[in-house]
């Protein structure tokens, strides 16, 4: 069991007992401030509270901050105690984080410290808007992180808080309430840590059970590197409809072992994207390439699946209308039986992504109108707002959903599929002189990606790149390419892009 620090200890120190709180909005981080402050003064200390909001939900938590100091050393001391209202770096006792990269954040402002401070922290992840934004893959490494964190803090208890508390049906305030009691640094017994909770008078009972696991998970040393379980083994498919079947055979009897994981992945995303027939063709387009190399296969196979099923208008209008979103949305909304939810999407296709939806001679025709045109680009100009959970809503987008059965025919899938082939030659040709530069091209299939001005940008960026490539011929080198798409999809205006262009001569 962890020592408790006593309240001589504190008093000696002549120093209050400084607690600092990160929490995103909507997670308790204000009721686990007043727990704190209501338990020093019900049990002879001198309690402040203090907060300061982020900018928003996650572009910055908001920071609670806590002083407590006993009160028989205040009068002992003649006077009463003068207490901050805000932590300094360097100078805080307990930090309490309700998500990774917020104790990541306090270990970045310096609240934690080697020499001092006890860091209770969730090890689960809630991406930032910079890490959901970013045009590549922007999220930061948890295991970096925590390893990081863990080396910053002189005591770090750490494990997935959000799970505790959807396992007790509480909120993840009162699994960090019963952490800080089993951690054992306040001068506090567990009774009153709970006699904290019984006076709040609200959902006592499941923030009871949180508080119970978290103090037994604290107290049993959860402070360790966590373990990680060996990812289970996927079952071969076994499909029922013959064309899917024969599908998966082919996979199976055509391809290295070691691809083929990606491979029937690929084959399932585009079976639902399309249909099987499609799905064929991606095989097709696979087993045109080298065979040597199964990096290669795999990041191809990767590449190629994700290039053919891009969103349209149609596959956006199908993803919003599932059930399994749905009952997603249901599940992070926490929607309790007898309430009722309602979701509004808010849609703002352009005139070219409505003439790309539509089968191709339509879709050039109304591109190339007059009237016709200014009719539905007033119509289309402000976007609407459409609320799916309603009959009348969710019919609509499953009509634009079903337009999916002509995409084959429509301008867009023309225009892709002419760079996917492009794209697919230039790799089996670069293979043939130099295979990682050929993984390196298969990868550049990273810049384009979303729709509407999104796709835009990555298009033009990929643009960029491919003419680079053409210049530099035979003697572009792997790690050049590497660099000129990681500067492509470091920011959406191009602007590293062109300054790695110019570094390289190949502007």
């Amino acid at each position: 069991m962890a020592a408790t620090r006593s309240e001589q200890d504190w008093g000696r120190a002549m120093s209050p007992i400084k607690i600092a709180i990160l929490a995103m909005g909507g997670e308790g981080g204000g009721v686990l401030a007043d727990w704190i402050v209501d338990m020093g003064e019900a049990n002879g200390y001198v309690a402040q509270t203090t907060s300061v909001p982020g900018v928003a939900q996650r572009t910055g938590a908001t920071i609670y901050y806590v002083e407590l100091y006993p009160t028989a050393q205040a009068d002992a001391d003649g006077g009463k105690p003068v207490l901050a209202l805000m932590p300094l770096p360097g100078d805080v006792d307990v930090v309490l984080a309700s998500e990774l990269m917020e104790a990541g954040r306090a270990v970045q402002r310096g609240l934690v410290t080697r020499d001092r401070t006890t860091l209770i922290a969730s090890t689960h992840r809630v991406f930032s808007i910079a890490e959901k934004s970013a045009l590549g893959d922007g999220r930061v490494d948890s295991d970096q992180l925590l390893a990081h964190t863990a080396r910053a803090a002189k005591r770090f208890i750490r494990f997935d808080m959000a799970q505790a508390a959807e396992a007790s049906g509480s909120v993840i305030s009162a699994v960090l309430f019963g952490a800080l009691a089993g951690s054992g640094v306040l001068p506090f017994s567990r009774a009153q840590f709970e006699a904290t909770i019984e006076r709040g008078g609200v959902g006592v009972k499941p923030s009871l059970k949180a508080f119970g696991a978290a103090f037994t998970r604290a107290q049993g040393g959860d402070d360790g590197e966590p373990v990680k379980e060996a990812p289970l083994a996927t079952p071969a498919p076994q499909p029922r409809h013959p064309a899917v079947r024969a599908l998966v055979e082919r996979v199976q009897r055509d391809f290295p072992a070691a691809a083929q994981d990606f491979l029937l992945e690929g084959v399932r995303r585009l079976i639902d994207y399309q249909d099987p027939a499609y799905a064929g063709l991606y095989l097709d387009r696979m087993a045109a390439l080298p065979a040597g190399d199964h990096r290669l296969l795999r990041e191809t196979a990767r590449h190629l699946a994700l290039w053919m099923s891009y969103e349209d208008t149609a596959r956006v209008a199908a993803l919003k209308t599932r059930a399994t979103r749905f009952e997603r949305v249901r599940g992070e909304a926490r929607v309790q039986a007898g309430q009722v939810l309602a979701i509004n999407e808010y849609m703002h296709p352009r005139l070219q992504e409505i003439c790309e939806t539509l089968p191709g001679g339509i879709g050039r025709w109304l591109m190339d109108s007059t009237l016709p045109k200014k009719l539905v680009e007033r119509f289309t100009q402000h976007g609407r707002v459409i609320r799916t959970s309603s009959l009348r809503g969710y019919l609509m987008l499953r009509t634009v959903a079903a337009m999916k059965r002509w995409r084959l025919s429509t301008m867009r899938y023309a225009e892709e599929n002419r760079r996917i082939e492009e794209w697919l030659q230039r790799i089996a040709a670069t293979a043939q002189r130099n295979t990682e530069l050929a993984v390196e091209l298969a990868q550049c299939q990273r810049l384009v990606k979303g729709y509407s001005d999104t796709h835009e940008r990555g298009v033009r960026n990929y643009d960029t790149v491919m003419r680079a490539v053409e210049r530099a011929g035979a003697g572009l080198a792997p790690a050049t390419l590497r660099e000129l798409r990681d500067a492509a999809l470091a920011d959406e205006h191009g602007h590293k892009l062109q300054a790695a262009l110019a570094q390289h001569a190949l502007a």
